[in-house]
């Protein structure tokens, strides 16, 4: 195990790494460990001792927002892994917007026709707008396209939790075969759930707009 991993989130609150993590126990320890870091514990302590608490602080509460939110979870523990989810890559990220680009994103092969299609009819409402019109024609396969694309992110959801299951239970075998062929999946799914999540933003916008 790497010093990353043997330091990680996941040791801070004592649970194994897995990603179905049990919340209630995750908030126990979370305010436990907050209540010995209280600033008040340490205001008659030296400076250092006061500076150590606050930077261990900061970290328990990342450790805390990070553990509990489903996606950022498994991101945190991909990374641990080595792997750096291009979708997710903040330095991908500013690099787009100091070149003053959009990030590109790779549509997953089963979605090309789809997001071709809705990038025309999300081509053809902005221009409607911008002469002033509405397309009402357009504006209902876009609801459409709406309702299609938020349903396949909730089912995206439940695709997650299988695949951390299918992790968890390669990590209790110690089975490196499974637990690369999960961590590929949990890539896969991720990078998808982004892409349509982007989608699903880009309808928004221009039906709000």
């Amino acid at each position: 195990m790497s010093h990353e991993a043997s330091n990680s989130y996941f040791t801070q609150f004592e649970l194994p790494q897995h990603l179905h993590i049990d919340l209630p126990t995750l908030e126990k320890a979370f305010y436990a460990q907050s209540r010995k870091l209280h600033p008040d514990r340490f205001a008659a302590k030296p400076q250092a001792e006061q500076d150590a608490a606050l930077a261990s602080s900061s970290r328990l509460n990342d450790a805390y927002r990070t553990l509990r939110d489903p996606i950022a979870r498994t991101e945190y523990l991909l990374a641990l892994e080595g792997i750096q989810l291009e979708e997710q890559s903040r330095a991908a990220t500013d690099a787009a917007k100091a070149a003053g680009t959009e990030k590109k994103q790779v549509a997953p092969p089963d979605l090309l026709e789809e997001a071709f299609e809705l990038n025309m009819q999300l081509e053809e409402m902005r221009m409607a707008k911008k002469m002033g019109e509405d397309d009402p024609q357009t504006r209902r396969d876009l609801e459409q396209a709406q309702q299609h694309f938020t349903a396949m992110l909730s089912e995206s959801q439940q695709q997650l939790e299988a695949l951390w299951s299918k992790w968890d239970a390669a990590v209790d075998a110690d089975d490196t075969t499974a637990k690369d062929s999960a961590k590929q999946a949990l890539v896969a799914l991720l990078n998808r759930r982004s892409y349509i999540r982007n989608l699903v933003r880009d309808v928004n916008e221009t039906l709000e707009s």
